[in-house]
């Protein structure tokens, strides 16, 4: 269930960038909607921490690693897939980085345009590869 997990810090994460703060009930309701477990709600939690706690640290790297592409130009879904995943791959030791992508490709296959997911692999491919 990682998988709903993380797709629900992402609707965390994204509703955050459009509008602020999402409360913790908010969150709590949403973790029961996607029938998400106490391990489940704790791993997506986490994630969330990671992304607010590291959050100028994240907007970083995605600066760097999109040179030819003005930052405010990145879709809000695509930036909160981003930023999962660069929690995930800098400040969660439990997750391979191959399933960091992997999940945030899809996130942005699912949430985003045709070309997103395309976009979103690429930017972490290059952050993987540095």
């Amino acid at each position: 269930m990682r998988v709903q997990a993380r797709e629900a810090a992402f609707q965390v994460i994204f509703s955050e960038l459009l509008g602020g703060e999402v409360a913790k009930g908010a969150r709590a309701r949403l973790y029961t909607k996607a029938k998400l477990g106490e391990e489940d709600a704790a791993f997506a939690e986490r994630l969330i921490s990671a992304v607010e706690g590291h959050k100028e640290e994240i907007a970083a790297k995605i600066s760097a690693a999109v040179t030819r592409y003005a930052d405010y130009r990145i879709y809000p879904a695509d930036r909160a897939a981003l930023m999962i995943a660069i929690a995930e791959l800098d400040y969660l030791d439990e997750v391979p980085p191959i399933v960091s992508v992997s999940e945030a490709t899809a996130l942005a296959r699912r949430y985003s345009t045709e070309k997103s997911a395309d976009f979103v692999n690429g930017v972490l491919g290059g952050i993987l590869n540095k």
